[in-house]
């Protein structure tokens, strides 16, 4: 017994050491996420549109998905239609009422795994003043490394069916849908190696020798 005292502390310093994983902060990059968005046309197509994410973060937890979470700010003068006059219409009071409230911001509220990658975030979007419950399926794509090792990025796609008239939209019914399909294909850097992402954009966009 007297060696007691001196064996135990060994043999705990020998088992194993279960690394527990913990909420990690990711900055959403503007650079490599987008939101596109489609809608009827009076039925004789789908018109597409994107808009810019302009600041975000989503922590995410590997092990205890209840303790992540997400918030992103939207930039609405932002959306490109792919014609000027037409970024114009969708930017007025009738439509986006960009001038009036420049920004959409979504916040969860809590997030639900339902399988190893995939899941519900709960929140709620505010738009054009107007704040409602939002539910948005996503799926965990990757998180890992850059193919240059600079710093670790998380990557989530989620899409999701939004009512434009729920938020105020109720002009041109009869030649815009009502149900807007939004596609959101997210990736973050991990908080405390975002200052590095310029440096990647100058190795990867620069131009071939």
């Amino acid at each position: 017994m007297r060696h007691a005292r001196y064996l135990i502390p060994i043999a705990l310093a020998t088992l194993p050491v279960v690394s527990m994983a913990a909420p990690v902060a990711y900055t959403i990059d503007p650079v490599h996420s987008q939101v596109v968005f489609n809608v009827d046309h009076n039925g004789f197509s789908r018109s597409f549109g994107r808009l810019r994410i302009t600041e975000g973060t989503i922590v995410f937890d590997r092990d205890d998905w209840s303790k992540s979470s997400v918030q992103a700010t939207v930039d609405l003068a932002s959306v490109d239609m792919g014609d000027a006059s037409w970024d114009k219409a969708v930017r007025g009071s009738s439509l986006l009422d960009s001038d009036r409230a420049s920004t959409a911001r979504y916040v969860s509220e809590s997030v639900e795994k339902r399988n190893d990658d995939e899941g519900v975030v709960h929140g709620k979007l505010t738009l054009r003043g107007t704040t409602l419950p939002l539910d948005i399926p996503f799926r965990v794509n990757r998180i890992g490394k850059t193919i240059y090792g600079l710093h670790t990025v998380a990557g989530f796609s989620a899409q999701v069916t939004l009512d434009r008239t729920a938020y105020g939209m109720t002009s041109n019914r009869n030649s815009i849908g009502t149900n807007v399909s939004v596609w959101l294909e997210i990736e973050g850097i991990r908080s405390g190696e975002a200052s590095r992402t310029s440096d990647e954009k100058e190795t990867t966009h620069a131009p071939a020798q």
